[in-house]
Protein backbone atom coordinates (compact mmCIF):
# COMPACT_ATOMS: atom_id res chain seq x y z
CA UNK A 1 0.00 0.00 0.00
CA UNK A 2 2.87 2.38 0.75
CA UNK A 3 3.85 2.23 -2.92
CA UNK A 4 0.43 3.42 -4.08
CA UNK A 5 0.15 7.14 -4.63
CA UNK A 6 -3.62 7.30 -4.35
CA UNK A 7 -6.44 5.64 -2.46
CA UNK A 8 -9.74 5.02 -4.24
CA UNK A 9 -13.09 5.21 -2.44
CA UNK A 10 -16.47 4.26 -3.89
CA UNK A 11 -19.09 5.76 -1.59
CA UNK A 12 -22.81 5.00 -1.71
CA UNK A 13 -24.60 8.32 -1.42
CA UNK A 14 -28.20 9.38 -0.92
CA UNK A 15 -29.32 13.00 -0.90
CA UNK A 16 -32.33 12.50 1.40
CA UNK A 17 -34.37 9.59 2.82
CA UNK A 18 -36.75 9.39 -0.15
CA UNK A 19 -34.19 9.69 -2.95
CA UNK A 20 -32.44 6.87 -4.79
CA UNK A 21 -28.91 5.91 -3.72
CA UNK A 22 -26.03 6.30 -6.15
CA UNK A 23 -22.29 5.69 -6.09
CA UNK A 24 -19.60 8.35 -6.30
CA UNK A 25 -15.87 7.70 -6.63
CA UNK A 26 -13.14 9.69 -4.92
CA UNK A 27 -9.35 9.53 -5.13
CA UNK A 28 -7.08 10.75 -2.35
CA UNK A 29 -3.35 11.02 -1.94
CA UNK A 30 -2.11 8.24 0.29
CA UNK A 31 -0.67 9.08 3.69
CA UNK A 32 0.75 6.61 6.22
CA UNK A 33 -1.56 5.62 9.10
CA UNK A 34 -4.72 6.85 7.35
CA UNK A 35 -8.03 5.49 8.53
CA UNK A 36 -11.45 5.76 6.89
CA UNK A 37 -12.47 8.69 9.07
CA UNK A 38 -9.40 10.73 8.16
CA UNK A 39 -10.11 10.02 4.48
CA UNK A 40 -13.72 11.19 4.86
CA UNK A 41 -12.47 14.34 6.57
CA UNK A 42 -10.19 14.98 3.60
CA UNK A 43 -13.11 14.54 1.19
CA UNK A 44 -15.17 16.94 3.28
CA UNK A 45 -12.41 19.57 3.14
CA UNK A 46 -12.17 19.26 -0.63
CA UNK A 47 -15.32 17.61 -2.05
CA UNK A 48 -14.10 16.84 -5.57
CA UNK A 49 -14.85 13.43 -7.05
CA UNK A 50 -12.58 11.25 -9.18
CA UNK A 51 -13.83 12.99 -12.35
CA UNK A 52 -12.59 16.31 -11.02
CA UNK A 53 -16.14 17.57 -10.47
CA UNK A 54 -17.09 19.65 -7.43
CA UNK A 55 -19.67 17.79 -5.38
CA UNK A 56 -21.39 18.00 -2.01
CA UNK A 57 -19.44 16.92 1.09
CA UNK A 58 -20.13 13.35 2.18
CA UNK A 59 -22.22 13.11 5.36
CA UNK A 60 -21.41 10.57 8.06
CA UNK A 61 -21.62 10.24 11.84
CA UNK A 62 -18.67 10.31 14.23
CA UNK A 63 -17.85 11.38 17.74
CA UNK A 64 -15.09 9.87 19.88
CA UNK A 65 -12.76 8.54 17.14
CA UNK A 66 -11.60 5.90 19.67
CA UNK A 67 -14.08 3.05 19.06
CA UNK A 68 -16.02 3.95 22.19
CA UNK A 69 -19.15 5.81 21.02
CA UNK A 70 -20.22 3.55 18.15
CA UNK A 71 -21.40 6.49 16.04
CA UNK A 72 -19.22 5.87 12.99
CA UNK A 73 -20.59 2.42 12.11
CA UNK A 74 -20.88 1.73 8.38
CA UNK A 75 -20.25 -1.05 5.87
CA UNK A 76 -16.64 -1.05 4.72
CA UNK A 77 -15.97 -3.39 1.81
CA UNK A 78 -19.26 -5.09 2.63
CA UNK A 79 -18.55 -5.68 6.32
CA UNK A 80 -20.19 -3.65 9.12
CA UNK A 81 -17.58 -2.12 11.42
CA UNK A 82 -16.28 1.07 12.99
CA UNK A 83 -14.70 3.42 10.47
CA UNK A 84 -12.42 5.07 13.05
CA UNK A 85 -10.41 1.84 13.47
CA UNK A 86 -10.50 0.80 9.81
CA UNK A 87 -6.94 1.41 8.63
CA UNK A 88 -6.43 2.08 4.92
CA UNK A 89 -3.31 -0.11 4.84
CA UNK A 90 -5.39 -3.14 5.80
CA UNK A 91 -8.24 -2.59 3.33
CA UNK A 92 -8.53 -3.87 -0.21
CA UNK A 93 -8.95 -1.19 -2.88
CA UNK A 94 -11.17 0.23 -4.11
CA UNK A 95 -12.59 0.83 -0.65
CA UNK A 96 -16.38 0.72 -0.72
CA UNK A 97 -18.29 2.65 1.94
CA UNK A 98 -22.02 2.04 2.40
CA UNK A 99 -24.58 2.85 5.10
CA UNK A 100 -25.79 -0.11 7.13
CA UNK A 101 -28.82 -1.71 5.47
CA UNK A 102 -30.71 -2.45 8.69
CA UNK A 103 -31.46 1.20 9.40
CA UNK A 104 -33.21 3.91 7.35
CA UNK A 105 -30.79 6.26 5.61
CA UNK A 106 -30.95 9.94 6.53
CA UNK A 107 -28.27 11.09 4.11
CA UNK A 108 -25.22 9.37 2.57
CA UNK A 109 -23.69 7.29 5.39
CA UNK A 110 -25.87 8.76 8.14
CA UNK A 111 -28.55 6.39 9.43
CA UNK A 112 -31.60 6.71 11.67
CA UNK A 113 -30.84 4.83 14.91
CA UNK A 114 -34.31 5.18 16.44
CA UNK A 115 -34.79 1.41 16.33
CA UNK A 116 -31.95 0.92 18.79
CA UNK A 117 -33.03 3.71 21.13
CA UNK A 118 -36.58 2.30 21.25
CA UNK A 119 -35.12 -1.10 22.14
CA UNK A 120 -33.10 0.43 24.99
CA UNK A 121 -36.34 1.85 26.41
CA UNK A 122 -38.09 -1.47 25.96
CA UNK A 123 -35.56 -3.41 28.05
CA UNK A 124 -35.19 -0.63 30.64
CA UNK A 125 -31.48 -0.25 29.98
CA UNK A 126 -30.74 1.73 33.12
CA UNK A 127 -30.37 1.33 36.88
CA UNK A 128 -33.41 2.96 38.57
CA UNK A 129 -31.76 5.48 40.92
CA UNK A 130 -33.06 9.02 40.45
CA UNK A 131 -30.58 10.71 42.82
CA UNK A 132 -33.17 12.91 44.54
CA UNK A 133 -32.04 11.71 47.96
CA UNK A 134 -29.03 10.04 49.53
CA UNK A 135 -29.46 6.27 49.46
CA UNK A 136 -26.07 5.60 50.96
CA UNK A 137 -23.55 3.14 49.51
CA UNK A 138 -25.10 0.41 47.37
CA UNK A 139 -24.47 -3.32 47.68
CA UNK A 140 -21.01 -4.43 46.59
CA UNK A 141 -20.65 -6.80 43.66
CA UNK A 142 -18.18 -9.66 43.99
CA UNK A 143 -15.02 -8.88 41.99
CA UNK A 144 -15.39 -11.92 39.76
CA UNK A 145 -18.95 -10.92 38.86
CA UNK A 146 -17.92 -7.31 38.34
CA UNK A 147 -15.24 -8.34 35.87
CA UNK A 148 -17.59 -10.24 33.54
CA UNK A 149 -20.24 -7.52 33.94
CA UNK A 150 -17.64 -5.01 32.73
CA UNK A 151 -17.22 -7.03 29.53
CA UNK A 152 -20.97 -6.75 28.88
CA UNK A 153 -20.92 -3.02 29.68
CA UNK A 154 -18.59 -2.37 26.72
CA UNK A 155 -21.61 -2.36 24.39
CA UNK A 156 -21.71 1.04 22.67
CA UNK A 157 -24.98 0.54 20.76
CA UNK A 158 -23.07 0.76 17.49
CA UNK A 159 -25.60 -1.40 15.61
CA UNK A 160 -22.98 -3.63 13.97
CA UNK A 161 -24.43 -6.82 15.50
CA UNK A 162 -27.89 -5.85 14.25
CA UNK A 163 -26.52 -5.32 10.75
CA UNK A 164 -24.86 -8.75 10.77
CA UNK A 165 -27.90 -10.58 12.17
CA UNK A 166 -30.10 -12.13 9.43
CA UNK A 167 -33.13 -11.96 11.74
CA UNK A 168 -33.01 -8.16 12.02
CA UNK A 169 -34.66 -6.76 8.90
CA UNK A 170 -37.56 -4.66 7.67
CA UNK A 171 -39.93 -7.65 7.85
CA UNK A 172 -39.08 -8.49 11.44
CA UNK A 173 -39.55 -6.75 14.79
CA UNK A 174 -36.68 -8.68 16.40
CA UNK A 175 -34.82 -6.30 18.73
CA UNK A 176 -31.40 -7.77 17.94
CA UNK A 177 -28.46 -9.34 19.78
CA UNK A 178 -27.27 -6.30 21.75
CA UNK A 179 -30.63 -5.94 23.45
CA UNK A 180 -30.72 -9.60 24.45
CA UNK A 181 -27.32 -9.20 26.13
CA UNK A 182 -27.85 -5.89 27.94
CA UNK A 183 -30.66 -7.19 30.22
CA UNK A 184 -28.15 -9.73 31.55
CA UNK A 185 -25.89 -6.84 32.55
CA UNK A 186 -28.60 -4.81 34.29
CA UNK A 187 -30.25 -7.81 35.93
CA UNK A 188 -26.93 -8.80 37.47
CA UNK A 189 -26.58 -5.44 39.22
CA UNK A 190 -27.80 -5.56 42.86
CA UNK A 191 -30.01 -2.51 42.32
CA UNK A 192 -30.87 -3.19 38.69
CA UNK A 193 -32.29 -6.57 39.74
CA UNK A 194 -35.32 -4.70 41.09
CA UNK A 195 -36.57 -4.50 37.49
CA UNK A 196 -35.42 -7.99 36.52
CA UNK A 197 -38.91 -9.35 35.90
CA UNK A 198 -39.84 -6.40 33.68
CA UNK A 199 -36.77 -6.88 31.50
CA UNK A 200 -37.39 -10.59 31.16
CA UNK A 201 -41.03 -9.94 30.27
CA UNK A 202 -39.87 -7.55 27.55
CA UNK A 203 -37.64 -10.28 26.10
CA UNK A 204 -40.56 -12.74 26.17
CA UNK A 205 -42.81 -10.44 24.10
CA UNK A 206 -43.05 -10.41 20.31
CA UNK A 207 -39.74 -9.50 18.74
CA UNK A 208 -37.85 -10.71 21.79
CA UNK A 209 -35.60 -13.66 22.39
CA UNK A 210 -37.66 -16.11 20.32
CA UNK A 211 -36.64 -14.12 17.24
CA UNK A 212 -33.02 -15.20 17.61
CA UNK A 213 -32.05 -17.80 15.01
CA UNK A 214 -28.67 -18.55 16.61
CA UNK A 215 -26.72 -17.66 13.47
CA UNK A 216 -23.90 -16.36 15.71
CA UNK A 217 -22.98 -13.65 13.21
CA UNK A 218 -23.24 -11.08 16.01
CA UNK A 219 -20.38 -12.41 18.11
CA UNK A 220 -18.11 -12.53 15.06
CA UNK A 221 -18.51 -8.84 14.17
CA UNK A 222 -18.82 -7.21 17.61
CA UNK A 223 -15.98 -4.64 17.75
CA UNK A 224 -15.72 -5.05 21.52
CA UNK A 225 -15.63 -8.84 21.57
CA UNK A 226 -18.69 -9.04 23.82
CA UNK A 227 -19.76 -12.68 24.42
CA UNK A 228 -23.18 -12.10 22.87
CA UNK A 229 -24.03 -15.76 22.23
CA UNK A 230 -23.18 -16.64 25.83
CA UNK A 231 -25.48 -13.86 27.05
CA UNK A 232 -28.26 -14.98 24.71
CA UNK A 233 -28.00 -18.52 26.08
CA UNK A 234 -28.13 -17.16 29.64
CA UNK A 235 -31.19 -15.06 28.86
CA UNK A 236 -32.87 -18.05 27.20
CA UNK A 237 -32.53 -19.86 30.50
CA UNK A 238 -33.68 -16.82 32.49
CA UNK A 239 -36.79 -16.27 30.36
CA UNK A 240 -37.66 -19.99 30.57
CA UNK A 241 -37.53 -19.79 34.36
CA UNK A 242 -39.60 -16.59 34.23
CA UNK A 243 -42.19 -18.37 32.09
CA UNK A 244 -42.57 -21.21 34.62
CA UNK A 245 -42.67 -18.71 37.44
CA UNK A 246 -45.60 -16.93 35.76
CA UNK A 247 -47.35 -20.18 34.89
CA UNK A 248 -47.26 -21.51 38.44
CA UNK A 249 -48.03 -18.13 39.95
CA UNK A 250 -44.99 -17.90 42.17
CA UNK A 251 -44.53 -14.61 44.02
CA UNK A 252 -40.92 -15.42 44.83
CA UNK A 253 -37.84 -14.63 42.86
CA UNK A 254 -36.46 -17.64 41.04
CA UNK A 255 -32.74 -17.54 40.24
Amino acid sequence: MSENKTVTFIITRQDHPDSQPYEEEFKLDYRPNMNVISALMEIRRNPVNAKGEKTTPVAWDMNCLEEVCGACSMKINGKPRQSCTALIDKLEQPIRLQPMDTFPVVRDLVIDRSRMFDSLKRIKAWIPIDGTYDLGPGPRMPERKRQWAYELSKCMTCGVCLEACPNVNSKSDFIGPAFLSLPRLYNSHPTGAMNKDERLEALMDDGGITGCGNSQNCVQVCPKGIPLTTSIAAMNRATSIQMFKKFFGSDHMVD
